[in-house]
């Protein structure tokens, strides 16, 4: 069936036909020391919703303890970082290992939201899953005044 085969965009747009990287699909577990290594693999999946009266962020951050997770509003910019720093023990050596995959380094993404009540935010961490609370503004009505015309 048409569309199953997944292809690297890389190789089609180096020239390539596409049907030698359709083997390199099935070799990459065992012989790429980075697989998938790209800007988009270091980002993390953000979801923002417009309620009315709040913005609702949700951002997903699997196998991160709230510890290393740091959420900033400044200048009606919200930035959320998170780090992970996987720790290799000794006893780990020993084992007969074919390969071993840690991730370790520091993600972090800003999104502009402005007319944000500050002292309203709130955040709640669970299940690998960061959800953010951006209560709206209050926006002033301005008072119209009627001019008279003479």
């Amino acid at each position: 069936m048409f569309g199953l085969v997944p292809f690297n965009s890389k190789s089609l747009q180096s020239g390539q036909d596409g049907f030698g990287s359709l083997f390199d699909i099935f070799n990459e577990p065992f012989f790429n020391d980075f697989p998938m290594t790209s800007a988009t693999a270091a980002k993390f999946k953000v979801d923002v919703k417009d309620n009315g009266k709040n913005y609702e962020l949700t951002a997903e951050l699997p196998g991160m303890s709230k510890e290393n997770i740091s959420l900033d509003y400044t200048n009606n910019y919200l930035t959320i970082s998170a780090q992970r720093d996987d720790e290799k023990n000794e006893s780990d050596d020993k084992g007969n290992y074919i390969r071993r995959e840690r991730h370790f380094g520091s993600m972090s993404r800003s999104f502009y939201i402005d007319g944000i009540d500050e002292t309203k935010i709130s955040a709640e961490f669970k299940n690998g899953v960061l959800k953010v609370d951006l209560p709206k503004a209050e926006q002033e009505v301005q008072k119209v005044k009627q001019i008279a015309i003479h």
